[in-house]
């Protein structure tokens, strides 16, 4: 029995809400192991719609959630989602939800400096949250950050806010912005202490013991491995690494624990805010599958920029982010189409290549090289079986398998739960 790591195969907003909810149901315990309040998956459970940013997704299927040391978390914004979500009839407890002791926060501080940033950029803009995330994990690599552990330690709080402050108010003095005064943020993270303190632990512990003892546990990512600080279209990404090798490092397990990694593609291809998109479509074509699609953040609300599937980009994804199987969604997205067609390369200058190269101008440059394949006229919608799938899609999901390099485990054909098509169940391997 193995247990399972869910990431992004594209640009993030692949529909991995719905993939993990469905194992979630399957798995004992599910551990958000990197990324912050700048993702977010929305799921539908009965009549309720859940839209969580920090809280892992198993805690609405009842199973225990687990935000380990990968995450920076806001403390404001996790105690409004445990509030708004427990609104809905959610069960939020320290008996349901367990915090790694060294996880870093995010202060006020980060998100005023992370926005100011990105109005300096002007049209420069990288196309951040403005939420902090980046500027915390700054700290935390410059051993500067303020953790979970720091809130027990009144006098360990104010020492680091000190050196934080000297930091952060000289950098917002020189981009114009107002500078933070400490006793409003020491008292204010005192105050929050006591709320926050009953959930923390060395969760590292716990996921052992769980481990041990045979217990399923499913590894929620955020963002994607082309939104990776390292693998990704850089500086257009986030600012933590999120492949499947960081749910070891993001929650003190070690890399045999890690399982099968399941990659999320969707049928075609989004992305919110800046940055290269080789097969971005801006014609009629886009527009139709962004309002089918509903394409807009959980998170940012804003609009997805839409393309066909880049199947040179997932293949990059999967052997960077060591994805084993894909789960592919929104095929219903694609139905009625006349032509559909498949990026498998790229084109810069007089050079071909398969993958995106590093180099900012590179990416931009690149043009795609695609496929054409044909659409099909029946109807995807709701299937859950192979033989309700038309020929024609049966054909394109597995030539993406083939250019992919990965066999597609999980087909999403609607946004209900139930409507998906499993070839090979991840915890069984």
């Amino acid at each position: 029995m193995a247990n399972v790591a869910v990431i992004g195969a594209q640009w993030g907003d692949e529909g991995k809400g719905k993939v993990v909810d469905w194992l979630a149901s399957r798995a004992d315990i599910v551990v958000r192991f990197q990324g912050g309040h700048n993702a977010g998956h929305t799921l539908v459970v009965g009549s309720q719609t859940y839209k969580l940013s920090l809280l892992p997704s198993g805690l609405a299927r009842g199973k225990l959630g687990i935000i380990g040391n990968g995450v920076v978390i806001d403390p404001e914004a996790l105690l409004a989602e445990i509030e708004r979500v427990r609104g809905q009839g959610l069960t939020v407890t320290p008996q349901t939800l367990r915090i790694a002791d060294n996880a870093a926060l995010i202060l006020p501080l980060h998100a005023a400096l992370d926005r100011a940033r990105e109005t300096a950029r002007a049209d420069r803009k990288i196309g951040t949250t403005g939420r902090g995330i980046g500027p915390a994990y700054e700290d935390k690599v410059a051993r500067r950050a303020i953790r979970m552990c720091d809130l027990a330690e009144p006098e360990t709080l104010s020492e680091k806010l000190d050196e934080l402050l000297l930091h952060h108010n000289t950098l917002l003095q020189g981009l114009g912005a107002p500078v933070f005064e400490k006793q409003a943020l020491l008292d204010r993270l005192l105050e929050l202490a006591p709320l926050l303190l009953p959930y923390a632990e060395p969760v590292w512990e716990r996921l052992d013991e769980a481990r041990r003892a045979g217990r399923r546990i499913l590894f929620e990512g955020a963002q994607a491995v082309m939104l990776d600080v390292d693998h990704g279209t850089y500086p257009f990404v986030t600012s933590s690494n999120t492949v499947a090798a960081t749910a070891a490092a993001g929650t003190g397990m070690g890399p045999a624990s890690v399982g099968f990694v399941l990659g999320i593609a969707k049928a075609y291809c989004t992305r919110v805010g800046s940055g290269p998109f080789p097969t971005e479509l801006t014609d009629a074509t886009g527009a139709l599958l962004g309002d089918r699609g509903r394409e807009f953040g959980t998170v940012t609300g804003r609009r997805r920029r839409c393309g066909w599937f880049d199947a040179a980009l997932v293949r990059q994804a999967v052997k960077v982010g060591g994805i084993q199987g894909l789960a592919l969604t929104k095929l219903d997205v694609l139905d009625g189409l006349k032509e559909l067609r498949l990026g498998v390369g790229y084109r810069i200058g007089g050079e071909t290549l398969r993958h995106l190269p590093a180099g900012m101008r590179a990416q931009a440059a690149a043009e795609p090289i695609y496929e054409t394949m044909e659409g099909w006229s029946g109807s995807t919608h709701g299937a859950r079986t192979w033989v309700e799938l038309p020929a024609q899609a049966l054909k394109y999901v597995r030539r993406i398998e083939e250019l992919v390099e990965a066999p597609v485990t999980l087909l999403s054909t609607s946004p209900e739960r139930d409507d998906t098509i499993l070839m090979r169940d991840p915890f069984e391997d």
